[in-house]
């Protein structure tokens, strides 16, 4: 398994995941502008793709820097994490994770926080052995209708 930063070339086998992960509940136009976003480093929002020894792309890690306070250095917000089902069961999300962690202590990041669904039973065995569960509950105002 290769793990490297998403590049343009790779949209073509992004974009399925990228629909998969998002229930193809994401407007044509949100699709482009976030793919804008990951393909422009001054946007501070970032991709991961793990790809197999054909080059196929198995998985996806997006993930946003940002300054924060308590810290100088920057935070790391790990926003998705999507694993194609036909490529699950074999430690590409948790390799995807931990590249992202290397990633950021080369770079000298406060820490990566995400979120997780609560009943999401895959989603908290991956995550419960990864990283420091806080006693949060996530409460949202939306802006846009």
């Amino acid at each position: 398994m290769d793990i490297r930063p998403l590049a343009r070339r790779d949209y073509d086998a992004w974009l399925p995941l990228w629909q998969a992960n998002c229930q193809d509940q994401i407007a044509e136009d949100i699709t482009a502008e976030t793919w804008r976003r990951l393909c422009n480093p001054k946007e501070g929002v970032f991709g991961l793709g793990a790809f197999d020894e054909s080059d196929t792309l198995c998985g996806i890690l997006h993930y946003i820097l940002h300054p924060t306070t308590g810290f100088k250095e920057p935070a790391c917000y790990m926003q998705d994490l999507y694993v194609s089902e036909t490529c699950r069961r074999q430690g590409i999300a948790k390799r995807l994770v931990w590249e992202l962690h290397d990633v950021g202590k080369k770079q000298n990041w406060a820490r990566i926080y995400w979120f997780a669904e609560n009943g999401n039973e895959a989603v908290q065995n991956l995550y419960k052995n990864l990283g420091i569960p806080m006693d949060f509950t996530l409460f949202m105002l939306q802006t846009q209708s």
